[in-house]
């Protein structure tokens, strides 16, 4: 049997939420690549998609670490500790 982790994290907290990243890149490649048509939204949605390149779990772990360090304190509510992705 495979081993996961299951990160509950603070609601309304997007900048630490993993998907997030993913996501906004994909918002911005199609900002910068549609018309705001439907038709160019279809057809540059999977380029956009393609577009992130997708970081290994514990690398894009790290990534958030860093940043959430950086912007809040240790004493901040909006902060993941540090032994909640530990196996």
């Amino acid at each position: 049997m495979g081993s996961h982790v299951c990160i509950f994290l603070p609601k309304f907290h997007c900048e630490l939420n993993f998907i997030e990243f993913f996501w906004g890149r994909v918002k911005k490649y199609l900002r910068d690549n549609c018309d705001g048509s439907f038709e160019t939204l279809k057809a540059n949605l999977p380029k956009a998609l393609e577009s992130v390149q997708a970081l290994p779990t514990k690398e894009a772990q790290l990534q958030v670490q860093q940043f959430s360090s950086t912007k809040y304190n240790n004493k901040s509510h909006r902060r993941i500790p540090e032994t909640v992705a530990q196996p």
